[in-house]
């Protein structure tokens, strides 16, 4: 390729259209703290996504940290290895002890026959991921948490959108948690959420984000400064405008994928679960060595030779990091199927102006693995 392909690129509104909001915020002079397009975009968002109630963070990372906060969680939380650091990393800054339970094959989410065995008496919550956007199997991790008391937090930094059964997925569980990360298919630069049921849990998450103020003078909580400001609030309500469009571009670049890559010996393709609404957020493939002819590195480096940069989504396991890999679930033998997926996956290059030649050029360095 003549110019470097990334696996993603920022899905940005013309700006000119975005020059209005920023005459409105250097005319106002309000920046941060809960300003009029932050009022603004928490109430359209909480409408677009059919969410009760939702707050607004400057990123996922520091949503997922007050989540955990929010709902008191302590001892060990059950979540999946096969994530982005940030997901266990928010239990390691609320010294909560993190364990790895395996991941289901089909979808790479938590699987939710190994949680019960993984439970014990420290066990005061569940952090699954909605992989890829993917949906877990919300139903069985209900009956799960229902039946030991657990509570439940969904990562769905990957699910902005995600529908499942025409009810958006952040309905699920306690809390849901989402990014609007520069890398994912809705953005605001940064950014994230916190979705809750009720009035009186989103009022104390806001007291959360503004180092626990009530009022002005009264300090209820030891809060944090996790406020989204108003130039990210004001991207936000534009981008909101080009989601759908967006999304239908990012169907037909999957459906693009899936024509030029089916059938080839040794390369997996993921689905999205029956009942599905996807958001085409990512497009992994899954590298069979003994199959394929070649290994899943060999390909990664193939395709960047040629100037594609695919991501190894998600390579190595959050497990193997130094901070983790002497806990007794970050064992490999407890964990085969996500160690497999890991040394498997490549997620492929999609975004909207993502060209159709392009696409048929990386289907073709795959298609043909016999290159040295």
């Amino acid at each position: 390729m003549e110019k470097k392909i990334f696996v993603t690129q920022p899905t940005l509104p013309d700006l000119e259209d975005f020059i209005p909001y920023l005459e409105k915020i250097w005319e106002s002079k309000w920046l941060t703290n809960n300003g009029p397009f932050h009022k603004k975009f928490e109430k359209e968002l909480a409408e677009f996504l059919g969410v009760p109630y939702i707050s607004l963070f400057a990123n996922g990372t520091l949503a997922l940290v007050t989540a955990l906060q929010v709902l008191g969680i302590k001892g060990e939380v059950i979540t999946t290895p096969y994530s982005f650091v940030a997901t266990t990393h928010s239990l390691w800054w609320n010294k909560i002890k993190p364990v790895f339970v395996d991941i289901e094959p089909d979808y790479c989410n938590l699987d939710p026959e190994k949680i019960e065995l993984a439970i014990t008496p420290e066990t005061s919550a569940i952090l699954p991921v909605h992989v890829y956007g993917n949906p877990c199997k919300v139903d069985r991790i209900k009956q799960i948490s229902d039946k030991h008391g657990l509570k439940v937090i969904y990562d769905a930094a990957h699910a902005f959108g995600v529908k499942l059964n025409n009810k958006n997925i952040c309905n699920q569980g306690d809390l849901s948690i989402l990014s609007f990360h520069a890398t994912k298919v809705f953005n605001t630069m940064e950014g994230g959420a916190i979705v809750c049921r009720d009035a009186e849990m989103k009022k104390q998450i806001d007291y959360l984000k503004n180092f626990g103020f009530a009022d002005e003078t009264t300090v209820v909580a030891p809060g944090i400064n996790s406020k989204m400001n108003e130039m990210q609030a004001a991207l936000g309500l534009l981008q909101l405008q080009a989601y759908d469009k967006n999304v239908q571009i990012r169907k037909e670049i999957d459906h693009e994928y899936r024509l030029n890559l089916a059938d080839i010996k040794g390369i997996y393709l993921l689905n999205s679960p029956k009942e599905t609404e996807s958001n085409y957020a990512y497009f992994p493939i899954f590298v069979n060595e003994q199959e394929y002819g070649k290994s899943r590195d060999q390909l990664y480096e193939k395709l960047k030779k040629n100037g594609i940069f695919g991501r190894r989504y998600f390579f190595p396991l959050i497990s193997e990091f130094p901070m983790y890999n002497k806990l007794e679930s970050a064992k490999q033998e407890n964990l085969k199927t996500a160690f497999l997926k890991a040394n498997q996956v490549i997620c492929l290059p999609i975004y909207p102006t993502l060209e159709l030649k392009t696409i048929k050029f990386i289907a073709n360095i795959i298609s043909n693995p016999k290159w040295k």
